[in-house]
């Protein structure tokens, strides 16, 4: 369709109003027709506009419920987590209350050991000494009881101690005392006591008989030289001397036997001269038996027992034995060195010791 306007021409002198009113009812409605474009463009964008945002608010619900979701399981992690770490507070309160109390016994505990560690240490020496002196009483050695003070020593110097210093002086006194004493040997004196009373059977009496009868010579009963020519001369004398040589012959036999038969000695102890010869081996036993005494005297420790049963023997063998005898002078001596070293077999007590400890243990 030709727009007959349009091609009119510019130069025609005057339009009339029902001519150009056509023209501007188009351009109305074409400035319409626009105008509804536009707003049909703009509902049609505005509609495309609520359909993302509808779909963006679904998403976002939907992210939103999701998240709920996790928040909620979270929440109810969170809350048993929560619950568990109330109940591991709760056993660790209690665990804390028992080590809390634990550590106020063991506070107290400390505090009674430090109160009473000296007297500990007074008491645990002084049980150490009690010991000692037992084992050195039954060993006869002075050994335990030097070993337990020097440890009692060692442990005072250890403790610094004011109040124990008595005690330490105590104990160096006591050790020089116990170092500077000899103490016999008991297994030496028990050896020496056998040996005497293997000699009691071989000590000679002074009532046994003693004979003195001069032995014949080794040659009597050989014949000699002159011999031969002494009994051939004897035959060839006149029997006036040979009567006179068999008379000297049997006179110096009868001598002889007289001479055996009787026996004069001095006699300074009567009482061994009655012993009766049946009696001398009952003699002999007691002896040994109280030799035996003597030595269970000395191997428990009773010196003043086993010294009286040695004065007693060596009184018994100088009455009823010959003490001029080798066997008896040698008994004799055995028994008097027994008698000087058996005091010495008393192991010394550590008297200012326990006395020092006594005091310190009084005094707390």
């Amino acid at each position: 369709m030709t727009d007959t306007t349009a091609l009119a021409p510019t130069s025609s002198p005057a339009l009339t109003p029902v001519a150009a009113r056509p023209l501007w009812s188009r351009w109305s409605w074409l400035a319409v027709a626009a105008v509804a474009a536009a707003g049909v463009w703009l509902s049609w964008s505005a509609q495309q506009r609520v359909t993302q945002l509808e779909s963006e608010l679904v998403k976002r619900q939907q992210d939103s419920q999701s998240q709920a979701q996790e928040a909620r399981l979270l929440a109810r992690q969170a809350q048993d987590t929560a619950r568990d770490a109330a109940a591991r507070a709760a056993l660790l309160d209690t665990r804390l209350a028992e080590v809390a109390l634990q550590r106020s016994q063991v506070e107290d505990l400390i505090k009674s050991m430090s109160r009473s560690r000296d007297e500990n240490l007074v008491v645990d020496i002084e049980a150490a000494l009690r010991v000692a002196m037992q084992q050195a009483s039954l060993s006869g050695s002075a050994e335990p009881l030097v070993s337990a003070l020097q440890t009692a020593d060692e442990r005072l110097a250890r403790t610094q101690q004011p109040r124990l210093d008595p005690v330490r002086r105590a104990v160096a006194k006591d050790l020089d005392r116990l170092k500077a004493t000899r103490v016999a040997d008991l297994p030496t004196l028990a050896i020496r006591l056998d040996e005497a009373i293997r000699l009691v059977d071989e000590l000679p009496l002074l009532q046994a008989p003693v004979s003195t009868r001069t032995p014949a010579p080794a040659s009597a009963g050989k014949s000699t030289p002159g011999a031969s020519a002494a009994a051939a001369t004897t035959a060839s004398a006149p029997w006036s001397d040979r009567l006179l040589h068999w008379g000297q012959q049997a006179s110096r036999v009868v001598w002889q036997e007289a001479q055996g038969l009787i026996r004069v000695t001095r006699i300074d102890k009567p009482d061994a001269m009655l012993l009766a010869p049946d009696q001398a081996f009952f003699l002999r036993e007691n002896l040994k038996l109280r030799l035996l005494n003597a030595r269970l005297g000395l191997l428990s420790r009773q010196t003043g027992t086993a010294t009286a049963d040695l004065q007693s023997a060596r009184q018994s063998i100088d009455r009823y034995f010959d003490t001029r005898s080798r066997k008896t002078q040698l008994i004799q001596g055995l028994l008097g060195d027994i008698s000087t070293q058996s005091p010495q077999t008393q192991v010394p007590r550590p008297d200012d010791t326990l006395a020092a400890l006594a005091a310190i243990a009084g005094g707390r």
